[in-house]
């Protein structure tokens, strides 16, 4: 039984700050920050909304554009980085918003920015061995990514959703059976202690992580493909690649290696080819951890001027700690057309641009959401203690 991507949803604030106007505000040549990230706007969520409601809206999307009722729902994963909460999921939030039966299968995964893949590729495998029973899977991968206010990490930020409805009827992609590379190893090159709502990474090691692990899952998925053989470049097998993306920058590393260790002598030759599109909607939203790569592919399959039909994309995943895969999928008919009729592009253009003093307040009142005296919570029982509505932004 094959087993792909039906629909996908994407959400995300609707307030951003363009990176420019960041940099002048830190003294900063605009292009260090524009040009040597390959970001233009990163999204800033305003106080009232967490991976909760992003995630919510981002399923909502998705499971409309597929015609998706809450009973046709098995199975329910949200990948992050950003819970809200050390042991209720927030898939749980999220199964309540919409309306998901009881009988419905609900967790969270973690692992850095890999969570959402370790999720997808157990959705497929349910999908694949019958034990979906005709039941669909809905991942998503749902996250805020912070650093404070004039920290190095603070141009590098972001926010939003990806949903992804996983089901024996891909209307989007096929993933392909077997073909997938993975990669592991104890590092530690990010993290975020339980004591701190910011992430400690050290920058250079980690890109050297990335590298590695896609080095490691790149040839272990060519073994697995049985296919390493052949003439010319094996990267020039697939029609695109997309990679996980914390910003654009990251990604022309990441193809430059690929192309390295395929024998290419000039390896950016072919990046606005294999490349370019999946970066188009990254570039206006900044760093969203579990995230990255499926809004890449959601850009992709947006944007993309080429007839994708029946052609093979490589998909590299990796979350720091370590672990990455690298896998591949053949985009099915009409999937372009399915994804421009989302209006991604026209959603991230109604947003709001936010001036630095704006921003700056939104940050340290963002600061204080999670601070809440004992005596405050004393006989309030088990409930839920955050601060926001969730039915109330879902609502919107």
């Amino acid at each position: 039984m094959q087993a792909g991507l039906e629909s996908l949803g994407i959400a995300v604030p609707p307030t951003y700050v363009e990176l420019a106007e960041l940099a002048k505000a830190r003294g900063v040549a605009p292009g260090k920050y524009v040009d040597g990230l390959g970001v233009t706007r990163m999204a800033v969520p305003l106080v009232e909304e967490d991976t909760v409601t992003l995630a919510a809206r981002a399923a909502r999307m998705a499971m409309e554009a597929a015609g998706c009722t809450a009973e046709d729902v098995g199975m329910l994963v949200v990948g992050t980085e950003t819970a809200v909460d050390h042991s209720k999921p927030v898939s749980s939030y999220v199964q309540g918003l919409l309306g998901l039966t009881t009988r419905c299968r609900v967790f969270e995964t973690k692992h850095a920015c890999y969570g959402g893949t370790a999720a997808l590729l157990l959705a497929m495998d349910w999908v694949r061995s019958g034990s979906a029973k005709g039941k669909k899977a809905l991942i998503i991968c749902s996250d805020i990514a912070r650093y404070g206010v004039g920290t190095p990490g603070e141009p590098t930020q972001g926010a939003g959703a990806v949903a992804l409805l996983v089901s024996d009827q891909p209307k989007l992609l096929a993933f392909e059976t077997g073909k997938t590379g993975a990669y592991a190893k104890d590092v530690m090159d990010f993290w975020r202690p339980l004591y701190s709502k910011d992430a400690v990474v050290d920058g250079h090691y980690s890109v050297q992580c990335y590298l590695d692990a896609l080095e490691g899952a790149y040839k272990a998925y060519q073994e697995a493909a049985e296919d390493a053989g052949g003439e010319g470049m094996y990267s020039d097998r697939f029609a695109a690649l997309v990679y996980h993306v914390p910003y654009g920058k990251m990604s022309r590393k990441a193809h430059r290696h690929i192309r390295t260790l395929d024998g290419d002598k000039e390896p950016d030759a072919s990046f606005d080819r294999l490349v370019g599109p999946s970066l188009m909607l990254p570039s206006q939203v900044g760093n969203i951890y579990t995230g990255s790569m499926y809004l890449a592919l959601a850009s992709l399959l947006s944007c993309s001027r080429e007839d994708l039909t029946g052609k093979r994309v490589g998909l590299f995943s990796y979350g720091s700690g370590s672990c990455a895969e690298f896998f591949s999928a053949v985009v099915q008919p009409e999937a372009q057309a399915r994804v421009k009729a989302l209006g991604l592009e026209n959603l991230l253009e109604k947003r709001r641009a936010l001036s630095i003093p704006e921003y700056e307040a939104i940050m340290a009142a963002r600061e204080k959401l999670d601070d809440k005296p004992a005596e405050e919570t004393a006989g309030e029982g088990f409930r839920y203690q955050g601060t926001r509505d969730h039915k109330r932004i879902y609502a919107r």
